[in-house]
């Protein structure tokens, strides 16, 4: 099963305070254990919404917004793309991120292609196999 997990930002990641050699040391080993696991696909950490834009789209249209963005529950500063056997595996792992008092996370499950039944034709999984393969994501 593949899980999204989203880093929430706070007052100091929408300020664009880095992160201490401490934490990115932590963040490191932490990092390169998900990997030798085979667990960690991708994680990376955002720019504050300030260097950011919303699109919203609405009959037909789209308007663009660009940050800075009220600090909110919704705002996101990092994420990692991990790979487990279940959720239950995926809050195991991310319980020991290295992050102090006061940072959130979400555990998100992402789609994977016999979810969609029926509605994801033979042609559609043909060409989502072909996007992925030309993306380097096979």
């Amino acid at each position: 099963m593949k899980f999204m997990v989203i880093v929430k930002a706070s007052k100091d990641t929408e300020a664009g305070v880095m992160p201490s050699t401490e934490l990115l040391a932590a963040m490191g080993k932490f990092n390169e254990e998900m990997v030798k696991a085979g667990v960690m696909q991708a994680g990376e950490g955002l720019h504050p919404t300030s260097k950011g834009a919303r699109v919203k789209y609405a009959g037909g249209q789209s308007t663009v917004t660009r940050g800075p963005f009220n600090l909110s529950s919704d705002l996101v500063c990092g994420f990692w793309l991990i790979e487990t056997k279940s959720l239950d595996e995926a809050i195991d792992w991310m319980k020991r991120a290295p992050f102090d008092a006061g940072s959130e996370i979400e555990i998100r499950q992402v789609f994977a292609a016999e979810d969609f039944g029926e509605a994801l034709t033979p042609e559609l999984r043909e060409q989502e196999e072909r996007l992925r393969a030309q993306a380097g994501k096979a």
